[in-house]
């Protein structure tokens, strides 16, 4: 359990991965200082506090610097272990949350990211690939709640995120995600309907006016 806490989080407001870390500091109740980060001309402090990769999030936890999404969710629910655990205690489902949150990190963004960085057959391709990931985490989340089960836990707040990106994916590689995975999008409604979420996650049109802006930005 954390006595003495100063918290900072250095984010940027579009990122599903510091989208995870907000809501699970919202889920176990930690007060934290938000420190938005200009990406183009990253801080001193980012820089110092994430030398290694110069990415956000970052998590300074009284001075001490914890990087990588995955790994800061796990800090924060064992450091805040008194809240709402975020992992299941057992080992077996523990393992099985993991495989899926790993899956989310390793499939969903870099192919959501060639959706809208992409024209052509490459987008074509992209998406088709896109799809068959969401066909995957549908199977997997069943008739569930939640993917661990009844209760709000980690692979729900490594996925939710990217239902900010949806529509941005949807608009830009013309297919529409509910018609094909409805039991998602209804699993993504009633995480919308948890206070960290919904807070965490911004407009998906303001997410939408971003990605047009960076396309322009990267020539694209």
């Amino acid at each position: 359990m954390a006595t003495d806490n100063v918290v900072q989080l250095l984010d940027f407001w579009a990122s599903p991965f510091g989208m995870r870390v907000r809501i699970a500091l919202a889920e176990k109740g930690v007060k934290y200082e938000y420190s938005e980060q200009d990406l183009k001309n990253k801080s001193e402090l980012l820089l110092k506090m994430n030398p290694v990769h110069k990415k956000i999030p970052g998590l300074v936890h009284n001075n001490k610097p914890v990087c990588e999404s995955l790994i800061i969710v796990e800090y924060i629910d064992e450091v805040w272990s008194d809240k709402a655990t975020l992992l299941p205690s057992d080992p077996y489902r523990r393992a099985q949350a993991r495989f899926w949150a790993d899956f989310v990190e390793k499939k969903i963004y870099d192919t959501g990211r060639r959706v809208w960085t992409t024209k052509g057959e490459d987008q074509e391709a992209a998406k088709k690939e896109f799809i068959e990931h969401l066909k995957v985490l549908e199977q997997e989340l069943g008739n569930k709640s939640y993917f661990g089960g009844d209760e709000f836990g980690f692979v729900d707040i490594f996925f939710i995120p990217f239902y900010s990106w949806f529509h941005a994916y949807e608009t830009l590689a013309n297919f529409k995600i509910e018609e094909s995975f409805p039991k998602i999008i209804e699993w993504a409604k009633r995480c919308m309907q948890r206070e960290s979420v919904a807070k965490a996650l911004p407009d998906q049109n303001k997410v939408y006016e971003f990605i047009l802006e960076l396309k322009k930005r990267l020539g694209i």
